[in-house]
């Protein structure tokens, strides 16, 4: 009954926060279709008081020196290490990935902590002396202040620790707006900040929608916007944000391509189209979705993924269904019909679906909202089909005559977040990885998420903002650089009066 679903709140002020506007938005279980709670929706109130805890947070943390922020850190890492388990279920519970996927994002994420832990290298200044007679210059980075996060519903943990982990140890205060769809995740995570010593206040949990992150946009106490989702509203971000000018880094949409040459191992290719195209169910921006024939391979490559795709289990992350299953079901049940009408446009514009996961039912779990891994071959790159993200389990096969075509078939696209090329011809992988117009390239790797001491980020409609995430850039965007320029005087020597235009001496 409704009257027992809790209503999941905020975190303000280091502690639970119940809500208090009387807008909330359910919460499902996706693999059995089950409301298991609801979220709270802040009003205007509650906004102000979230970023009125992070600025009293900041100005605590803020004054807290290297070593101590650092200790911190190494808490959080070491608690982490500990519970992932914990968080790795909540995940599941209310995304739907399978377990083994949940820890996985947790892995990822965690490598930006562990980067963090060493943030004292990353901030420091540099020093010149003597630029000029008796003059010095010198820089030092400072925090900016309070950083908003909004996060995407696909990796719940991981995309939050691409940006909090350096944001907090360079000293600014965090608020993070979750996803409505799985908002669990982010306030486990701000109990383990609490009890790793983070004080009150310097990572703050606001649950909302559209008003809670216009809220964030709109005022003057917050100063940069961390962003990960769909296209329109990266865009949407980043207009806003600069409006109100902050700082914005606004990762965008995708369609990954994956040019497979004649001279590739075929099976590698398969099983890497397979992991990369329907793992995570296929919600994650990096997932590959065209795959790239360079002819005369697409009919045995896809002979060869739809045979893997038959041995694929899905189910229940959590349980319920096939034993451990390889995938769970989406993230809702209009997201899975957005996904197969994207299906019924390739059909309509005359693509061959070789594989369907449309009605897919999983015994005992057939309220979820599950769609089967689908391969489609022969799809125009005419159709929204192709030329749009699906953001689901679905693997598009284009066949091209050439090497030169594939690279112009993913040049010409809108995005440019990752591609990928399989061969073994070393120089026409590096002409690839030259020409394209992407930001993050696999060779020979399906999913080219960069490791954390790399920034990860695309090109064009990807990214909006020139400030990628993690990595020595996710430093430089949360931090602000002064330059001081320093005349110590010696008395027995006093320049005088000179009212001319400074030079150098």
């Amino acid at each position: 009954m409704t009257f027992n679903i809790p209503v999941i709140g905020h975190w303000i002020d280091g502690a639970p926060h119940a809500s208090a506007s009387g807008r909330t938005a359910p919460v499902f279980n996706p693999a059995t279709g089950e409301v298991t709670g609801r979220v709270a929706l802040a009003d205007e109130t509650e906004i102000a008081a979230a970023i009125a805890s992070a600025k009293r947070g900041f100005e605590e943390w803020s004054g807290w020196s290297v070593a101590k922020r650092q200790g911190v850190l190494f808490e959080f890492r070491e608690l982490l290490n500990a519970r992932r388990g914990e968080l790795a279920a909540i995940i599941t519970a209310e995304h739907g990935k399978v377990l083994s996927d949940a820890m996985g994002e947790i892995l990822r994420g965690q490598e930006v902590v562990e980067l963090a832990t060493g943030f004292p290298h990353l901030i420091k200044g540099a020093y010149s002396e003597n630029v000029s007679t008796g003059i010095d210059v010198y820089s030092m980075k400072q925090p900016l202040g309070v950083v908003g996060i909004i996060s995407p519903f696909n990796f719940p943990a991981m995309v939050p620790m691409w940006f909090f982990p350096v944001a907090i140890a360079t000293g600014n205060a965090v608020v993070l707006k979750p996803s409505e769809k799985d908002p669990s995740a982010a306030l486990w995570m701000a109990r383990l900040w609490a009890d790793a010593g983070l004080p009150a206040g310097v990572f703050t949990v606001l649950q909302g929608d559209k008003a809670a992150v216009d809220g964030l946009l709109e005022s003057d106490d917050v100063a940069s916007i961390s962003f990960v989702g769909s296209t329109p509203i990266a865009q949407y971000i980043y207009e806003a944000a600069a409006r109100h000018g902050k700082r914005v880094q606004a990762l965008g949409g995708a369609k990954n391509h994956m040019l497979v040459l004649p001279d590739a191992d075929l099976d590698l290719v398969a099983d890497q189209a397979v992991n990369a195209g329907f793992g995570a169910a296929g919600e994650r921006c990096m997932a590959v979705s065209v795959l790239l024939a360079v002819e005369p391979v697409a009919d045995e490559l896809i002979a060869r993924i739809a045979e893997r795709i038959g041995r694929l289990r899905i189910g229940d992350g959590a349980g319920g269904g096939p034993a451990k299953p390889d995938m769970g079901p989406l993230i809702s049940a209009e997201h899975r019909a957005k996904v197969a009408g994207y299906v019924e446009i390739a059909e309509a514009d005359g693509a061959r679906i070789v594989v369907d996961g449309r009605g897919l039912a999983v015994e005992g779990r057939e309220d979820g909202f599950f769609f089967g891994p689908t391969l489609i071959d022969d799809i125009p790159t005419d159709s929204r089909a192709y030329r749009e993200e699906i953001f689901g389990p679905v693997l598009s096969v284009v066949r091209v005559a050439t090497f030169q075509e594939g690279v112009d078939l993913i040049n010409c696209g809108r995005f440019g977040n990752g591609t990928a090329i399989f061969t073994n011809d070393g120089g026409a992988a590096r002409r690839f990885q030259h020409e394209v117009q992407v930001g993050m390239i696999g060779i020979n790797v399906p999913i080219p998420v960069p490791v954390a001491y790399h920034s990860f980020g695309g090109w064009k409609a990807s990214l909006f903002g020139d400030a990628k995430a993690y990595g020595v850039q996710g430093f430089d965007f949360f931090t602000r650089e002064k330059a001081i320029t320093s005349r110590w005087l010696d008395p027995a020597a006093h320049g005088g009066i000179d009212l001319g235009f400074p030079q150098n001496t």
